[in-house]
């Protein structure tokens, strides 16, 4: 039919035998379907950061032991870490877009991540002052804040409120002091200003939106023990990674993003800045540039990092997508030649500190090679705090 789509498939030793494969099920009658079980408790603290992890990481420190010495340096000399950290609450959040006007966007995104980063230095040290500061920080911001509003009220929500979320979960469930009432209008906060606007996912928009917005949701859901909207989080995952990662086994044309009714060559080929041949690990945002595809993977793997605490095998399911589209955008980091074919010759590149989980699970955990990352890895760890990524290379390296 004379199609102008063509596909380029990048074969490397390295992408090869990823998956088992799947097995057959067995031919036969079935059992009639046995009762649900009842939802298992959720586990906490349980986003992003685990007891096993948290008990890892401060074995490796008291040994003085690299890369987690650096990074913990790294971290104690953040500013976001420093204990004269004033909060800066308002009521009305607005972002436009590219948060043009800032009317308390990078306020509430800096707070949240300075919560983040005295949750993680109590908990790693048991400095009071730290759990104090994260607390006067959460509790600043939910007891003023009502709503977002302007066109980035979406992903700021996501932004901030994963870091909320795992500050929040680390400091409950830690023995800090965190009275129950402040706890309670901390949760409403989350309720009413953060969830209406994750919940719905954002279909029309760059696949970045709703994986941050994903993560977040979980990472929520799992601090309100409220396994709707966990279970919410799991199905946008489920539709969005195979519409943000291109496969060979997807046919000519990439995954339309559910329900966004974008479809066909000429939309799919527009949505994917441009590009009309497609291989194994391209990204939709790839052609736009690497920086806000690095967001997509990376919270794509946080919120399967907060799956797996909570017993659901997130990673199991995104493995061949995750590992080739890591292997793919690292290797032109690492310097390889762009070909013509991709995004006409030349690609923004600059993944920044978006590759430790997925790197920690798949090379460090199942051994799989992915020797581009693992150069990338090298070259730029420690990795810090960029908007709603923070501090991984001390919290995930390794990690059990």
């Amino acid at each position: 039919m004379g199609r102008s789509i063509t596909r380029a498939l990048i074969t490397a030793a390295a992408l090869a035998a990823l998956l088992p494969p799947t097995a057959a099920g067995a031919a036969g009658a079935t059992a009639p379907p046995a009762p649900p079980a009842p939802a298992a408790a959720f586990q906490h603290p349980g986003v992003l950061v685990g007891s096993s992890q948290l008990d890892f990481v401060k074995a490796k420190l008291d040994a003085g032991a690299e890369p987690w010495k650096s990074a913990f340096a790294d971290l104690r000399t953040s500013k976001y870490a420093a204990l004269d950290w004033q909060p800066r609450p308002r009521a009305e959040v607005e972002c436009g877009s590219s948060s043009h006007p800032n009317n308390g966007c990078s306020d509430e995104r800096d707070d949240s991540m300075a919560a983040y980063a005295h949750a993680l230095q109590w908990v790693l040290t048991r400095d009071q002052r730290h759990a104090d500061k994260a607390i006067e920080i959460m509790d600043a911001w939910s007891a003023v804040i009502q709503r977002h509003t302007n066109t980035n009220a979406p992903l700021q929500t996501g932004w901030s409120g994963n870091n909320w979320a795992r500050a929040a979960e680390l400091v409950r469930h830690s023995g800090a002091g965190w009275p129950a009432a402040s706890v309670e209008r901390f949760s409403a906060m989350l309720r009413t200003a953060y969830v209406p606007l994750l919940t719905p996912g954002s279909p029309r928009k760059n696949g970045n939106w709703e994986l941050i917005e994903t993560d977040a949701l979980m990472g929520i859901a799992v601090f309100l023990d409220d396994r709707a909207l966990f279970d919410r989080a799991a199905e946008l995952w489920r539709g969005r990674l195979p519409a943000y990662v291109y496969l060979a086994s997807d046919g000519d044309l990439p995954v339309p993003p559910p329900n966004s009714g974008i479809e066909g060559e000429a939309a799919l080929t527009t949505y994917w800045n441009g590009q009309s041949t497609f291989a194994d690990g391209l990204a939709q945002e790839t052609c736009r540039d690497f920086g806000h595809t690095g967001w997509g993977l990376e919270a794509a793997a946080q919120t399967a990092e907060t799956a797996r605490l909570q017993g659901l095998d997130l990673w199991g399911e995104g493995r061949e997508r995750l590992v080739k589209a890591l292997e793919f955008h690292t290797a032109y980091d690492n310097g390889a030649a762009v070909p013509d074919w991709l995004c006409g010759g030349e690609v923004s590149t600059g993944l920044g500190p978006a590759v430790q989980l997925a790197y920690n699970e798949y090379h460090l955990r199942e051994g799989l090679p992915m020797p581009q990352t693992e150069q990338y890895v090298a070259a730029h760890s420690p990795f810090g705090a960029n908007y709603f990524i923070g501090w991984e290379t001390l919290t995930h390296t390794q990690a059990p």
